[in-house]
């Protein structure tokens, strides 16, 4: 079977295939199951295969690619239009291969294996920082109920806990003692688990020559600079600086009309995550800059008094992401401070 372009509507068991050949007539419209998938196109002679970028596409999209075929992924927000009005697999499929074909269709980087584990380790990171969180906030809560106010900040319940376990004159039973006890040690764990992490993170950054690379950028530590190589590699996906930056809604969001132009806050597009790493490092530098004499820090000063702190926040960390561009472009390059 000759298929110039086929969409694959991927799921967890159950995979539908839509093909056409060189004159656009369907060719293949079927079902198939996942021990399927990998013998199906196995006999396929090479061609252009489509895909929604979603769970285990990136995996699909490596096996696929060491057969030989051309394998792009696209956003579904951007398939959509072409899915049509009835939505179920079959038509997910044709609307997948219809949008694959367009000119003017903009795709999804292949993620390889060191990438995708990167990312794990951030994405698990997050999470236990969002539990310990949220334990923090019960813990605060609760002792609230009995008269018991802690400060807000994490250092502080730190501190005050195991002292106000140790007080007896507090009026906490001893079930609540017991209880409260309880929930300091899960806040140990968290704390641990986290600082874990934190080391895996820093060891890879420190082995790895782009993340080395990007923490010479103020702003970017180990952390930013590993979630920057697994969220976009060697960033040869964007034509220049400027469209990663886009791409991270670090830009103006427009809402133009009949000639008139009209820029918003920033589009806020792309990865929430990478954007609020690079912005906190933007805010760090920019506590830090007021007695500097450097370029950078000039140009900072200037627009901080221009313009709203936050909006200068926002400028250095989109300053940053085309300067990280850059750098992951160039495995020769390095950075230069402003003078």
């Amino acid at each position: 079977m000759k298929l110039k372009r086929v969409g694959l509507d991927l799921a967890k068991n159950v995979f539908q295939v839509h093909g056409v050949d060189e004159q656009e007539q369907v060719r293949c419209r079927r079902q198939l199951r996942r021990a399927q998938v990998l013998p199906f196109f196995r006999q396929l002679p090479p061609c252009l295969i489509g895909m929604e970028a979603c769970g285990g596409s990136h995996y699909w999209a490596r096996e696929l690619g060491q057969l030989g075929h051309t394998v792009k992924l696209m956003s579904p927000q951007l398939v959509k239009p072409y899915i049509g009005e009835q939505k179920n697999d079959a038509n997910d499929a044709a609307g997948i291969c219809e949008a694959v074909g367009r000119a003017k269709m903009r795709f999804v980087a292949v993620k390889t294996v060191a990438q995708q584990e990167l990312q794990v380790l951030h994405r698990v990171r997050s999470a236990l920082i969002g539990q310990r969180t949220a334990t923090v906030n019960q813990i605060r809560g609760l002792l609230m109920e009995f008269g018991v106010v802690v400060g807000q900040r994490i250092e502080v319940l730190r501190r005050a806990l195991p002292e106000v376990l140790e007080d007896a004159e507090n009026g906490l039973s001893a079930t609540m003692r017991q209880t409260f006890a309880g929930l300091r040690q899960d806040l140990v764990g968290l704390d641990a688990r986290v600082a874990e992490l934190d080391g895996q993170l820093a060891r890879v950054a420190k082995n790895d020559a782009a993340c080395v690379r990007l923490q010479t950028i103020p702003g970017l530590g180990p952390v930013s600079a590993t979630a920057l190589v697994g969220a976009v590699g060697d960033g040869r996906q964007f034509k220049n600086g400027r469209a990663m930056a886009a791409w991270l809604g670090l830009v103006p969001r427009q809402d133009s009309s009949g000639g008139k132009p009209r820029l918003l806050g920033i589009s806020k597009r792309g990865d929430r995550y990478l954007r609020s790493l690079l912005i906190h490092g933007a805010r760090a530098v920019q506590r830090t800059c007021a007695n500097k004499t450097d370029g950078r820090s000039r140009w900072l000063q200037a627009l901080s008094r221009r313009q709203h702190k936050n909006v200068a926040t926002v400028a250095l960390a989109n300053r940053n992401a085309r300067v990280a561009w850059a750098l992951l472009q160039d495995d020769k390059a390095s950075y230069q401070a402003p003078q």
